[in-house]
Protein backbone atom coordinates (compact mmCIF):
# COMPACT_ATOMS: atom_id res chain seq x y z
CA UNK A 1 0.00 0.00 0.00
CA UNK A 2 1.24 3.56 -0.81
CA UNK A 3 0.53 5.97 2.22
CA UNK A 4 -0.91 9.40 1.71
CA UNK A 5 1.85 11.73 1.87
CA UNK A 6 -0.78 13.98 3.89
CA UNK A 7 -0.77 10.99 6.49
CA UNK A 8 2.96 10.77 6.68
CA UNK A 9 3.62 14.88 6.71
CA UNK A 10 1.37 14.46 10.04
CA UNK A 11 3.27 11.63 11.80
CA UNK A 12 6.35 13.78 10.91
CA UNK A 13 4.76 16.70 12.35
CA UNK A 14 4.40 14.77 15.62
CA UNK A 15 7.23 12.99 15.84
CA UNK A 16 10.39 14.54 17.67
CA UNK A 17 13.45 12.31 16.41
CA UNK A 18 15.59 12.86 19.80
CA UNK A 19 12.10 11.16 22.02
CA UNK A 20 12.58 8.73 18.96
CA UNK A 21 16.34 7.72 19.01
CA UNK A 22 16.46 8.04 23.25
CA UNK A 23 14.06 5.31 23.83
CA UNK A 24 16.62 3.06 22.08
CA UNK A 25 20.09 4.86 23.33
CA UNK A 26 20.99 7.73 25.07
CA UNK A 27 22.29 11.38 23.98
CA UNK A 28 24.01 13.86 24.95
CA UNK A 29 23.50 17.30 23.84
CA UNK A 30 26.42 19.18 22.31
CA UNK A 31 26.41 21.97 20.32
CA UNK A 32 23.46 21.96 17.83
CA UNK A 33 23.23 18.24 17.81
CA UNK A 34 22.55 15.37 19.98
CA UNK A 35 25.08 12.67 20.26
CA UNK A 36 25.75 9.24 21.04
CA UNK A 37 27.52 5.67 19.95
CA UNK A 38 26.04 4.09 16.94
CA UNK A 39 24.16 1.42 17.02
CA UNK A 40 24.57 -0.14 13.98
CA UNK A 41 28.12 -0.31 14.00
CA UNK A 42 31.02 -0.93 17.32
CA UNK A 43 32.51 2.47 18.05
CA UNK A 44 33.91 3.66 21.59
CA UNK A 45 33.87 7.62 20.76
CA UNK A 46 30.29 8.78 19.56
CA UNK A 47 30.31 9.52 15.91
CA UNK A 48 26.26 9.20 15.69
CA UNK A 49 24.41 12.69 15.43
CA UNK A 50 20.72 13.33 15.85
CA UNK A 51 19.59 17.03 14.23
CA UNK A 52 16.78 18.06 15.93
CA UNK A 53 15.96 21.04 14.14
CA UNK A 54 16.21 19.07 10.71
CA UNK A 55 14.89 15.58 12.20
CA UNK A 56 17.37 13.81 10.63
CA UNK A 57 20.29 11.38 11.93
CA UNK A 58 23.38 10.78 10.94
CA UNK A 59 26.46 8.58 12.07
CA UNK A 60 29.97 9.52 10.77
CA UNK A 61 31.17 6.44 11.05
CA UNK A 62 29.05 4.07 9.16
CA UNK A 63 26.98 6.15 7.27
CA UNK A 64 23.57 5.28 8.08
CA UNK A 65 21.51 8.21 8.17
CA UNK A 66 17.53 9.34 7.50
CA UNK A 67 14.79 10.46 9.63
CA UNK A 68 12.87 8.45 12.46
CA UNK A 69 11.01 6.13 10.02
CA UNK A 70 14.57 5.02 8.84
CA UNK A 71 16.22 4.48 12.53
CA UNK A 72 13.13 2.38 13.63
CA UNK A 73 14.01 0.20 10.25
CA UNK A 74 17.09 -0.54 10.99
CA UNK A 75 16.69 -0.88 14.57
CA UNK A 76 13.81 -3.62 14.71
CA UNK A 77 14.20 -5.18 11.07
CA UNK A 78 11.06 -3.51 9.72
CA UNK A 79 9.80 -2.61 6.14
CA UNK A 80 9.00 1.17 5.46
CA UNK A 81 5.46 0.79 6.27
CA UNK A 82 5.76 -1.44 9.66
CA UNK A 83 7.96 1.29 10.63
CA UNK A 84 5.53 3.98 9.81
CA UNK A 85 2.80 2.16 11.85
CA UNK A 86 4.71 1.26 14.77
CA UNK A 87 5.97 5.62 15.18
CA UNK A 88 1.41 6.28 14.61
CA UNK A 89 1.14 4.13 17.02
CA UNK A 90 2.99 5.61 19.69
CA UNK A 91 1.56 9.41 18.80
CA UNK A 92 -1.55 7.94 19.02
CA UNK A 93 -2.51 8.54 14.69
CA UNK A 94 -4.56 5.89 12.63
CA UNK A 95 -2.44 4.65 10.05
CA UNK A 96 -5.01 4.59 6.78
CA UNK A 97 -5.15 1.12 5.31
CA UNK A 98 -6.02 3.11 1.87
CA UNK A 99 -4.65 6.20 -0.02
CA UNK A 100 -7.35 8.46 -1.26
CA UNK A 101 -4.86 9.88 -3.20
CA UNK A 102 -3.30 6.70 -4.55
CA UNK A 103 -6.60 5.64 -5.16
CA UNK A 104 -7.58 8.45 -7.04
CA UNK A 105 -4.24 8.35 -9.12
CA UNK A 106 -4.42 4.58 -9.56
CA UNK A 107 -8.39 5.22 -10.73
CA UNK A 108 -7.54 8.20 -12.98
CA UNK A 109 -4.16 5.79 -14.49
CA UNK A 110 -7.37 2.83 -15.67
CA UNK A 111 -9.49 5.37 -17.06
CA UNK A 112 -6.62 6.57 -19.00
CA UNK A 113 -5.69 2.94 -20.42
CA UNK A 114 -9.38 1.97 -21.04
CA UNK A 115 -9.11 4.71 -22.87
CA UNK A 116 -6.33 4.06 -25.08
CA UNK A 117 -7.35 0.96 -25.75
CA UNK A 118 -11.39 1.93 -27.06
CA UNK A 119 -9.31 4.82 -28.82
CA UNK A 120 -6.68 2.17 -30.76
CA UNK A 121 -10.33 -0.34 -31.57
CA UNK A 122 -11.62 3.28 -32.95
CA UNK A 123 -8.74 3.86 -35.13
CA UNK A 124 -8.52 0.21 -36.42
CA UNK A 125 -12.29 0.39 -37.22
CA UNK A 126 -11.72 3.59 -39.58
CA UNK A 127 -9.24 1.16 -41.69
CA UNK A 128 -12.31 -0.37 -43.14
CA UNK A 129 -14.43 2.68 -43.51
CA UNK A 130 -14.42 5.06 -46.49
CA UNK A 131 -12.58 7.96 -43.76
CA UNK A 132 -9.56 5.77 -43.84
CA UNK A 133 -9.31 4.29 -47.15
CA UNK A 134 -6.33 6.53 -48.03
CA UNK A 135 -4.61 5.20 -44.96
CA UNK A 136 -5.49 2.01 -45.63
CA UNK A 137 -3.86 2.30 -48.95
CA UNK A 138 -0.82 3.71 -47.30
CA UNK A 139 -0.60 1.12 -45.10
CA UNK A 140 -1.05 -1.98 -48.07
CA UNK A 141 0.96 -0.20 -51.30
CA UNK A 142 3.19 2.46 -50.03
CA UNK A 143 4.63 0.70 -46.92
CA UNK A 144 3.64 -3.25 -47.93
CA UNK A 145 2.78 -4.05 -44.17
CA UNK A 146 0.51 -7.41 -44.77
CA UNK A 147 -2.95 -7.39 -42.59
CA UNK A 148 -1.34 -10.04 -40.57
CA UNK A 149 0.94 -7.20 -39.17
CA UNK A 150 -0.98 -4.60 -39.42
CA UNK A 151 -3.44 -6.60 -36.95
CA UNK A 152 -0.24 -7.57 -34.72
CA UNK A 153 0.51 -3.62 -34.09
CA UNK A 154 -2.76 -2.47 -34.09
CA UNK A 155 -2.64 0.40 -36.79
CA UNK A 156 -5.37 2.50 -37.58
CA UNK A 157 -6.66 5.64 -38.95
CA UNK A 158 -7.28 8.91 -37.47
CA UNK A 159 -9.87 10.42 -40.32
CA UNK A 160 -10.07 14.09 -41.44
CA UNK A 161 -12.77 16.18 -38.88
CA UNK A 162 -12.41 18.38 -35.99
CA UNK A 163 -14.65 15.63 -33.67
CA UNK A 164 -14.53 12.20 -35.19
CA UNK A 165 -13.15 10.99 -32.15
CA UNK A 166 -14.74 12.81 -29.46
CA UNK A 167 -17.89 11.82 -30.97
CA UNK A 168 -17.05 7.89 -30.93
CA UNK A 169 -15.62 7.80 -27.15
CA UNK A 170 -18.67 9.97 -25.63
CA UNK A 171 -20.76 7.36 -27.26
CA UNK A 172 -18.48 5.23 -24.59
CA UNK A 173 -18.94 7.35 -21.64
CA UNK A 174 -16.13 9.25 -22.30
CA UNK A 175 -15.62 13.12 -22.08
CA UNK A 176 -13.94 15.94 -23.06
CA UNK A 177 -11.58 15.96 -20.31
CA UNK A 178 -10.98 12.42 -19.97
CA UNK A 179 -9.74 12.76 -23.89
CA UNK A 180 -7.53 16.29 -22.82
CA UNK A 181 -6.04 14.05 -19.89
CA UNK A 182 -5.23 11.27 -22.33
CA UNK A 183 -3.57 13.68 -24.75
CA UNK A 184 -6.22 12.60 -27.71
CA UNK A 185 -7.61 16.01 -27.73
CA UNK A 186 -6.45 19.61 -27.74
CA UNK A 187 -8.27 22.28 -25.88
CA UNK A 188 -8.64 25.24 -28.42
CA UNK A 189 -8.25 28.88 -27.65
CA UNK A 190 -12.00 29.49 -27.90
CA UNK A 191 -12.79 26.93 -24.90
CA UNK A 192 -14.02 23.99 -27.89
CA UNK A 193 -11.87 20.74 -27.54
CA UNK A 194 -11.13 19.06 -30.70
CA UNK A 195 -8.94 16.16 -32.39
CA UNK A 196 -5.67 15.85 -31.53
CA UNK A 197 -5.18 13.26 -34.30
CA UNK A 198 -6.32 14.07 -38.04
CA UNK A 199 -6.05 12.71 -41.28
CA UNK A 200 -2.92 10.50 -40.07
CA UNK A 201 -1.70 7.03 -39.65
CA UNK A 202 -2.19 5.44 -36.06
CA UNK A 203 0.15 3.61 -34.41
CA UNK A 204 -0.86 2.55 -30.15
CA UNK A 205 2.23 2.09 -28.07
CA UNK A 206 1.95 -0.91 -25.96
CA UNK A 207 4.19 -1.29 -22.98
CA UNK A 208 5.51 -4.94 -21.97
CA UNK A 209 2.46 -5.71 -19.92
CA UNK A 210 0.18 -5.20 -22.95
CA UNK A 211 -1.57 -1.34 -22.21
CA UNK A 212 -1.86 1.16 -24.64
CA UNK A 213 -0.11 3.59 -23.22
CA UNK A 214 -0.50 6.46 -25.54
CA UNK A 215 -0.02 6.89 -29.97
CA UNK A 216 2.73 8.03 -32.49
CA UNK A 217 1.37 8.94 -35.89
CA UNK A 218 2.40 9.86 -39.17
CA UNK A 219 0.18 12.70 -41.13
CA UNK A 220 -1.05 11.92 -44.71
CA UNK A 221 -0.50 15.26 -46.36
CA UNK A 222 2.35 17.98 -46.31
CA UNK A 223 0.70 19.31 -43.46
CA UNK A 224 3.11 19.50 -40.15
CA UNK A 225 4.66 18.28 -37.62
CA UNK A 226 4.82 14.89 -40.08
CA UNK A 227 4.88 12.48 -36.74
CA UNK A 228 3.12 13.63 -33.51
CA UNK A 229 3.22 11.74 -30.87
CA UNK A 230 1.20 11.38 -27.48
CA UNK A 231 2.72 14.60 -25.06
CA UNK A 232 4.04 13.26 -22.11
CA UNK A 233 2.12 12.43 -19.42
CA UNK A 234 2.11 10.05 -16.24
CA UNK A 235 2.02 7.05 -18.26
CA UNK A 236 4.17 8.35 -21.52
CA UNK A 237 7.36 9.50 -21.20
CA UNK A 238 8.98 9.15 -24.64
CA UNK A 239 12.55 8.98 -22.49
CA UNK A 240 11.80 5.54 -21.38
CA UNK A 241 9.75 4.20 -24.11
CA UNK A 242 10.92 1.34 -26.75
CA UNK A 243 8.35 0.78 -29.55
CA UNK A 244 7.89 -3.03 -30.25
CA UNK A 245 9.69 -3.97 -26.94
CA UNK A 246 6.25 -5.87 -25.96
CA UNK A 247 6.84 -7.88 -28.79
CA UNK A 248 10.90 -7.88 -28.48
CA UNK A 249 11.13 -9.55 -25.15
CA UNK A 250 9.69 -12.63 -26.46
CA UNK A 251 12.71 -13.05 -29.01
CA UNK A 252 14.51 -16.12 -29.52
CA UNK A 253 17.58 -14.30 -31.54
CA UNK A 254 19.84 -13.44 -28.96
CA UNK A 255 19.71 -9.68 -29.31
CA UNK A 256 17.70 -6.73 -29.73
CA UNK A 257 18.05 -4.75 -33.07
CA UNK A 258 17.73 -0.95 -32.51
CA UNK A 259 16.24 1.19 -35.51
CA UNK A 260 15.06 4.53 -35.88
CA UNK A 261 11.43 4.61 -37.19
CA UNK A 262 8.20 2.63 -35.63
CA UNK A 263 7.46 1.53 -39.27
CA UNK A 264 10.81 0.04 -39.96
CA UNK A 265 10.25 -1.74 -36.66
CA UNK A 266 7.00 -3.19 -38.08
CA UNK A 267 8.59 -3.71 -41.99
CA UNK A 268 11.46 -5.94 -39.82
CA UNK A 269 8.97 -7.88 -37.39
CA UNK A 270 7.25 -8.85 -40.43
CA UNK A 271 10.39 -10.50 -42.05
CA UNK A 272 11.29 -12.55 -39.38
CA UNK A 273 12.83 -10.31 -37.07
CA UNK A 274 11.01 -10.03 -34.08
CA UNK A 275 13.96 -8.36 -32.00
CA UNK A 276 14.03 -5.08 -33.06
CA UNK A 277 12.80 -2.03 -31.43
CA UNK A 278 12.72 1.80 -31.23
CA UNK A 279 12.69 4.77 -29.53
CA UNK A 280 10.46 7.33 -29.86
CA UNK A 281 12.05 9.89 -31.85
CA UNK A 282 14.47 10.66 -29.43
CA UNK A 283 18.15 10.21 -28.67
CA UNK A 284 18.97 6.63 -26.76
CA UNK A 285 18.90 7.59 -22.84
CA UNK A 286 20.27 5.78 -19.42
CA UNK A 287 16.38 5.20 -18.61
CA UNK A 288 16.35 3.00 -22.10
CA UNK A 289 19.66 1.49 -21.39
CA UNK A 290 18.19 0.24 -18.03
CA UNK A 291 15.04 -0.79 -19.46
CA UNK A 292 17.23 -2.87 -22.36
CA UNK A 293 19.39 -4.40 -19.25
CA UNK A 294 16.36 -6.52 -18.59
CA UNK A 295 15.72 -7.90 -21.46
CA UNK A 296 18.81 -8.53 -23.99
CA UNK A 297 22.94 -8.79 -23.36
CA UNK A 298 23.59 -7.12 -26.63
CA UNK A 299 22.00 -4.39 -28.73
CA UNK A 300 22.79 -3.80 -32.36
CA UNK A 301 22.47 -0.20 -33.41
CA UNK A 302 20.87 0.13 -36.84
CA UNK A 303 20.59 3.94 -37.85
CA UNK A 304 20.03 5.42 -41.18
CA UNK A 305 23.30 5.67 -43.20
CA UNK A 306 23.55 9.32 -43.39
CA UNK A 307 25.45 11.85 -41.35
CA UNK A 308 22.19 11.99 -38.82
CA UNK A 309 22.54 8.54 -38.56
CA UNK A 310 26.59 7.96 -38.04
CA UNK A 311 25.77 10.72 -35.17
CA UNK A 312 23.40 9.00 -33.27
CA UNK A 313 25.16 5.53 -33.69
CA UNK A 314 28.51 7.47 -32.22
CA UNK A 315 26.35 9.02 -28.90
CA UNK A 316 24.32 5.94 -28.39
CA UNK A 317 28.15 3.74 -28.35
CA UNK A 318 29.40 6.18 -25.64
CA UNK A 319 26.20 5.79 -23.64
CA UNK A 320 26.57 1.88 -23.85
CA UNK A 321 29.53 1.48 -23.07
CA UNK A 322 29.63 1.30 -19.02
CA UNK A 323 26.09 -0.76 -19.28
CA UNK A 324 25.86 -4.45 -19.09
CA UNK A 325 24.89 -4.73 -22.65
CA UNK A 326 26.87 -5.67 -25.54
CA UNK A 327 27.45 -3.35 -28.96
CA UNK A 328 26.77 -4.00 -32.42
CA UNK A 329 26.74 -1.97 -35.46
CA UNK A 330 24.69 -2.94 -38.70
CA UNK A 331 26.06 -0.30 -41.64
CA UNK A 332 23.29 0.17 -44.36
CA UNK A 333 24.84 0.58 -47.76
CA UNK A 334 23.93 3.76 -49.61
CA UNK A 335 21.35 3.15 -52.58
CA UNK A 336 21.64 4.57 -55.78
CA UNK A 337 18.65 7.28 -56.62
CA UNK A 338 17.53 8.30 -59.94
CA UNK A 339 19.64 11.19 -60.61
CA UNK A 340 22.27 8.33 -60.10
CA UNK A 341 23.77 10.07 -56.72
CA UNK A 342 24.23 8.11 -53.55
CA UNK A 343 21.62 8.17 -51.20
CA UNK A 344 20.58 7.07 -47.53
CA UNK A 345 18.46 4.14 -46.75
CA UNK A 346 16.96 3.08 -43.45
CA UNK A 347 15.65 -0.68 -42.67
CA UNK A 348 12.33 -0.68 -43.86
CA UNK A 349 13.94 0.81 -47.63
CA UNK A 350 16.89 -1.88 -47.17
CA UNK A 351 14.20 -5.08 -46.46
CA UNK A 352 11.94 -3.71 -49.53
CA UNK A 353 14.35 -3.59 -52.06
CA UNK A 354 17.12 -6.05 -51.42
CA UNK A 355 14.79 -8.63 -49.17
CA UNK A 356 15.32 -10.20 -45.58
CA UNK A 357 18.45 -12.64 -46.09
CA UNK A 358 20.45 -9.70 -47.34
CA UNK A 359 19.63 -7.79 -44.20
CA UNK A 360 20.57 -11.25 -42.11
CA UNK A 361 23.88 -11.41 -43.68
CA UNK A 362 24.26 -7.50 -43.12
CA UNK A 363 23.53 -8.77 -39.49
CA UNK A 364 26.11 -11.63 -39.45
CA UNK A 365 28.43 -9.18 -40.96
CA UNK A 366 27.70 -6.22 -37.78
CA UNK A 367 30.89 -5.00 -36.37
CA UNK A 368 31.59 -4.22 -32.71
CA UNK A 369 31.83 -0.53 -31.43
CA UNK A 370 35.82 -0.44 -31.99
CA UNK A 371 35.56 -1.76 -35.96
CA UNK A 372 32.91 0.82 -36.30
CA UNK A 373 34.86 3.59 -34.70
CA UNK A 374 37.54 2.66 -36.64
CA UNK A 375 35.86 2.16 -39.60
CA UNK A 376 34.54 5.33 -39.51
CA UNK A 377 38.16 7.25 -38.65
CA UNK A 378 39.57 5.23 -42.36
CA UNK A 379 36.72 6.91 -44.18
CA UNK A 380 38.24 9.81 -44.14
CA UNK A 381 41.39 9.13 -45.58
CA UNK A 382 43.15 8.02 -48.80
CA UNK A 383 45.39 5.01 -48.09
CA UNK A 384 47.19 4.67 -51.51
CA UNK A 385 49.21 8.13 -50.46
CA UNK A 386 51.91 7.52 -47.57
CA UNK A 387 50.77 11.41 -46.00
CA UNK A 388 47.13 9.82 -45.70
CA UNK A 389 48.65 6.77 -44.26
CA UNK A 390 50.40 8.66 -41.37
CA UNK A 391 47.56 10.71 -40.51
CA UNK A 392 45.17 7.95 -40.62
CA UNK A 393 47.51 5.69 -38.49
CA UNK A 394 47.41 8.54 -36.06
CA UNK A 395 43.97 9.23 -35.89
CA UNK A 396 43.20 5.35 -35.32
CA UNK A 397 45.82 5.06 -32.84
CA UNK A 398 43.48 7.18 -30.61
CA UNK A 399 40.66 5.23 -30.83
CA UNK A 400 42.57 2.20 -30.39
CA UNK A 401 44.34 3.34 -26.95
CA UNK A 402 41.00 4.10 -26.02
CA UNK A 403 40.24 0.12 -25.24
CA UNK A 404 40.11 -1.52 -22.22
CA UNK A 405 41.39 -4.79 -23.52
CA UNK A 406 45.15 -5.60 -24.16
CA UNK A 407 43.88 -8.02 -26.71
CA UNK A 408 41.38 -5.86 -28.15
CA UNK A 409 44.40 -3.41 -28.68
CA UNK A 410 46.80 -5.87 -29.88
CA UNK A 411 44.17 -6.88 -32.52
CA UNK A 412 43.28 -3.39 -33.81
CA UNK A 413 46.54 -2.34 -33.51
CA UNK A 414 47.64 -5.06 -36.36
CA UNK A 415 44.39 -4.69 -38.40
CA UNK A 416 44.93 -1.08 -38.58
CA UNK A 417 48.76 -1.20 -39.21
CA UNK A 418 47.63 -3.63 -42.27
CA UNK A 419 45.50 -1.62 -43.97
CA UNK A 420 48.45 1.12 -44.08
CA UNK A 421 50.56 -1.44 -44.83
CA UNK A 422 52.50 -0.49 -41.79
CA UNK A 423 54.40 -2.04 -39.23
CA UNK A 424 52.28 -3.53 -36.38
CA UNK A 425 55.07 -2.79 -34.09
CA UNK A 426 54.95 0.95 -34.81
CA UNK A 427 51.05 1.03 -34.61
CA UNK A 428 51.67 -0.61 -30.70
CA UNK A 429 54.45 1.82 -30.11
CA UNK A 430 52.31 4.78 -30.55
CA UNK A 431 49.12 3.69 -29.12
CA UNK A 432 51.41 3.05 -25.94
CA UNK A 433 52.89 6.12 -25.62
CA UNK A 434 49.04 7.68 -26.01
CA UNK A 435 48.05 5.22 -23.29
CA UNK A 436 50.82 6.75 -21.36
CA UNK A 437 50.01 9.92 -21.84
CA UNK A 438 46.36 9.31 -20.93
CA UNK A 439 47.38 7.47 -18.26
CA UNK A 440 49.94 10.10 -17.08
CA UNK A 441 46.82 12.78 -17.39
CA UNK A 442 45.10 10.65 -15.09
CA UNK A 443 47.18 10.24 -12.31
CA UNK A 444 48.12 14.01 -12.45
CA UNK A 445 44.40 14.97 -12.46
CA UNK A 446 43.65 12.05 -9.82
CA UNK A 447 46.10 13.91 -7.45
CA UNK A 448 44.90 16.88 -7.63
CA UNK A 449 41.66 15.83 -6.67
CA UNK A 450 42.90 13.86 -3.61
CA UNK A 451 44.48 17.10 -2.97
CA UNK A 452 41.10 18.40 -2.59
CA UNK A 453 38.31 18.39 0.26
CA UNK A 454 36.14 17.07 -3.24
CA UNK A 455 37.72 14.02 -3.20
CA UNK A 456 36.72 13.01 0.24
CA UNK A 457 32.92 13.87 -0.72
CA UNK A 458 32.19 10.74 -2.75
CA UNK A 459 29.54 8.43 -1.33
CA UNK A 460 30.51 5.58 0.68
CA UNK A 461 28.32 2.93 -1.72
CA UNK A 462 30.20 2.63 -5.21
CA UNK A 463 26.89 2.23 -6.80
CA UNK A 464 26.51 6.17 -6.17
CA UNK A 465 29.76 7.07 -7.17
CA UNK A 466 29.22 11.09 -8.17
CA UNK A 467 31.32 10.66 -12.05
CA UNK A 468 31.41 14.85 -12.11
CA UNK A 469 32.97 15.81 -8.29
CA UNK A 470 32.62 19.32 -9.38
CA UNK A 471 29.03 19.41 -10.37
CA UNK A 472 27.95 17.13 -8.01
CA UNK A 473 29.51 19.40 -5.16
CA UNK A 474 27.06 22.09 -6.65
CA UNK A 475 24.59 19.89 -6.70
CA UNK A 476 25.26 19.03 -2.88
CA UNK A 477 24.88 22.75 -1.76
CA UNK A 478 21.36 23.39 -3.75
CA UNK A 479 20.02 20.55 -1.76
CA UNK A 480 20.77 21.58 1.17
CA UNK A 481 19.61 25.21 0.56
CA UNK A 482 16.41 23.57 -0.30
CA UNK A 483 16.01 21.95 2.76
CA UNK A 484 16.57 25.01 5.13
CA UNK A 485 13.71 26.85 3.13
CA UNK A 486 11.70 25.24 0.20
CA UNK A 487 11.27 28.77 -0.91
CA UNK A 488 14.37 28.79 -2.57
CA UNK A 489 13.05 26.66 -5.33
CA UNK A 490 11.28 30.19 -6.72
CA UNK A 491 14.49 31.31 -7.93
CA UNK A 492 15.77 27.95 -9.57
CA UNK A 493 13.20 27.39 -12.17
CA UNK A 494 15.32 27.08 -14.92
CA UNK A 495 17.12 23.85 -13.26
CA UNK A 496 15.48 20.89 -14.05
CA UNK A 497 16.42 16.85 -12.98
CA UNK A 498 18.48 16.62 -16.17
CA UNK A 499 20.87 19.12 -15.32
CA UNK A 500 22.28 17.21 -12.45
CA UNK A 501 25.11 14.85 -13.30
CA UNK A 502 24.37 12.50 -10.12
CA UNK A 503 21.12 10.68 -10.80
CA UNK A 504 20.33 10.17 -6.92
CA UNK A 505 20.47 14.41 -6.66
CA UNK A 506 18.61 14.94 -8.93
CA UNK A 507 16.07 12.24 -8.13
CA UNK A 508 15.78 14.07 -4.69
CA UNK A 509 16.25 17.51 -6.16
CA UNK A 510 12.93 16.51 -7.85
CA UNK A 511 11.07 14.68 -4.96
CA UNK A 512 11.53 17.43 -2.93
CA UNK A 513 10.46 20.50 -5.71
CA UNK A 514 7.14 18.11 -6.50
CA UNK A 515 6.36 18.52 -2.93
CA UNK A 516 6.95 22.07 -2.61
CA UNK A 517 4.76 22.89 -5.56
CA UNK A 518 2.20 20.93 -3.70
CA UNK A 519 2.57 23.15 -0.61
CA UNK A 520 3.81 19.98 0.94
CA UNK A 521 6.70 19.59 3.39
CA UNK A 522 10.44 20.02 2.22
CA UNK A 523 12.31 17.72 4.46
CA UNK A 524 14.05 14.62 3.98
CA UNK A 525 12.12 12.74 6.28
CA UNK A 526 9.31 13.00 4.02
CA UNK A 527 10.42 11.45 0.73
CA UNK A 528 12.08 8.63 3.00
CA UNK A 529 9.86 6.29 1.92
CA UNK A 530 10.66 6.60 -1.96
CA UNK A 531 14.52 5.87 -1.36
CA UNK A 532 16.74 3.33 -1.05
CA UNK A 533 18.92 2.87 2.01
CA UNK A 534 22.25 3.58 0.31
CA UNK A 535 20.60 7.03 -1.13
CA UNK A 536 19.26 8.07 2.58
CA UNK A 537 22.17 7.80 3.78
CA UNK A 538 24.26 9.63 1.24
CA UNK A 539 21.57 12.27 1.51
CA UNK A 540 21.63 12.24 5.06
CA UNK A 541 25.31 13.04 5.19
CA UNK A 542 24.62 16.06 2.60
CA UNK A 543 21.52 17.02 5.19
CA UNK A 544 23.51 17.36 8.17
CA UNK A 545 26.29 19.61 6.64
CA UNK A 546 25.68 23.20 8.01
CA UNK A 547 24.14 26.28 5.57
CA UNK A 548 23.36 29.64 6.67
CA UNK A 549 20.38 31.26 5.28
CA UNK A 550 22.28 34.16 5.31
CA UNK A 551 24.89 32.84 2.46
CA UNK A 552 22.50 30.45 0.93
CA UNK A 553 21.33 32.93 -1.99
CA UNK A 554 24.93 33.97 -2.82
CA UNK A 555 25.57 30.15 -3.05
CA UNK A 556 22.57 28.79 -4.63
CA UNK A 557 23.66 31.18 -7.21
CA UNK A 558 26.96 29.95 -7.78
CA UNK A 559 26.02 26.51 -7.80
CA UNK A 560 23.15 26.71 -10.32
CA UNK A 561 26.05 28.06 -12.89
CA UNK A 562 28.14 25.44 -12.13
CA UNK A 563 25.67 22.99 -12.52
CA UNK A 564 24.53 24.42 -15.81
CA UNK A 565 27.96 24.86 -16.91
CA UNK A 566 28.85 20.95 -16.29
CA UNK A 567 25.91 19.94 -18.08
CA UNK A 568 26.88 21.92 -21.35
CA UNK A 569 30.33 20.58 -20.93
CA UNK A 570 28.92 16.88 -20.79
CA UNK A 571 26.87 16.96 -23.77
CA UNK A 572 29.36 17.49 -25.62
CA UNK A 573 30.81 13.91 -25.57
CA UNK A 574 34.12 12.84 -26.92
CA UNK A 575 33.27 9.83 -28.71
CA UNK A 576 30.48 11.87 -30.49
CA UNK A 577 30.34 12.23 -34.17
CA UNK A 578 31.32 15.89 -33.99
CA UNK A 579 34.25 14.94 -31.91
CA UNK A 580 35.61 12.69 -34.60
CA UNK A 581 34.57 15.49 -37.26
CA UNK A 582 36.81 17.89 -35.11
CA UNK A 583 39.68 15.45 -35.44
CA UNK A 584 38.81 14.71 -39.11
CA UNK A 585 38.76 18.35 -39.79
CA UNK A 586 42.16 19.33 -37.30
CA UNK A 587 44.12 16.23 -39.44
CA UNK A 588 42.81 17.86 -42.74
CA UNK A 589 44.25 21.21 -41.93
CA UNK A 590 47.28 20.30 -40.83
CA UNK A 591 47.84 18.71 -44.16
CA UNK A 592 47.10 21.35 -45.95
CA UNK A 593 49.66 23.07 -44.36
CA UNK A 594 52.31 20.78 -44.43
CA UNK A 595 51.16 21.06 -48.46
CA UNK A 596 51.99 24.37 -48.54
Amino acid sequence: MAIPDSFLDELNGRLNIVDVVSSYLPLTKKGANYWGLCPFHHEKTPSFSVNESKQIFHCFGCGKGGGAARFVMEMENLSFPDAVRKLSEQVGLQMPESSSDDGKWRERRKRVLELNKEAARYYRSMLTDPKGAAVAAYIREKRRISPKFSARFGLGAAPEGWDNLISAMREKGYDKADLIDAGLAVAGKNGGVYDKYRNRLMLPVIDVRGDVIGFTSRVMDDSTPKYLNTPETSIFKKRSILYGLNYAKNTKRPNFILVEGNIDVITLHQAGFDNTIATMGTALTEEHIRLLERYTKELVLCYDNDAAGEDATQRAIALLKNSEVGVKVLRLPRKQMPDGTMGKQDADDYIKNVGPQAFEDLMNQSSNSAEYRLSVVQANFDLSRDDQRTQYLLAAAEVVAGLPSPVERDIYAGRCAEKARASKDAMLQEVERLRKKRNWKARKEEERQNLTPTRQLQPKDRGLRYTNVRSAEAEKVVLQVVLLDGEFFREMEELTQEHFSSSLLGKAYTLLRTRWQEGKSVALAAIEGQLAPEELDELAAIAQRPQTRNTAREALEDCKKTILAEYEHRKADIHSAEDLNRLRKALKQKKATEDE
